[in-house]
C-alpha cells in the first residue's frame, strides 16, 4: 500500500511542478525551479514537524507525502543542470545568485517550516480559553 501512496503522491508532485513550470517560464533565469524548491523545502519541513505529529496522517501517510509529492516536486538534478547551463553561457553573476538563494533560501525556508510548526502545535496543545 506504502508503494502507491508514494506513486500517487508522485504523480501528483510531478504534475504541480509541470504546471508551476508552464506558469512561470525560463526567461534565463530558472525562477520556476528555485521558487518550487524553496516552496518544498518549507512544505516537507511542515510535513516532517507539524503534520506527523498529529493523529490523522499515519507515518506511512506521512511518507508518502514527503517522499512521493515533494520528492517529486523539488528536483536537485534540474537546479544542478541550471546552474552548469549559466556558467557555461558564462552567466557568472545569474549563476552565483541562482545557486546562493537556492542553498541559503532553501535552508531559510526549512527553519521557517519548523518554526511555524512548532507555533501550530503550540496552539493545538494549549488550552482554549473563551
Amino acid at each position: 500500500m506504502l508503494y502507491v501512496l508514494v506513486a500517487l503522491f508522485g504523480v501528483l508532485g510531478a504534475v504541480c511542478r509541470y504546471l508551476i513550470s508552464v506558469l512561470i517560464p525560463n526567461h534565463g533565469f530558472p525562477l520556476a525551479t528555485l521558487l518550487i524548491n524553496l516552496a518544498g523545502s518549507f512544505l516537507l519541513a511542515v510535513i516532517m514537524k507539524y503534520l506527523s505529529r498529529l493523529p490523522r496522517f499515519s507515518p506511512m501517510l506521512i511518507t508518502a507525502i514527503g517522499t512521493g509529492f515533494v520528492g517529486s516536486f523539488t528536483t536537485f538534478s534540474t537546479f544542478s543542470v541550471e546552474s552548469i547551463q549559466m556558467i557555461e553561457k558564462q552567466w557568472y553573476g545569474f549563476a552565483a545568485l541562482y545557486i546562493m538563494i537556492s542553498l541559503v533560501g532553501g535552508l531559510l525556508a526549512s527553519r521557517l517550516g519548523f518554526y511555524l510548526s512548532e507555533r501550530w502545535l503550540k496552539r493545538e496543545e494549549a488550552p482554549h480559553v473563551r
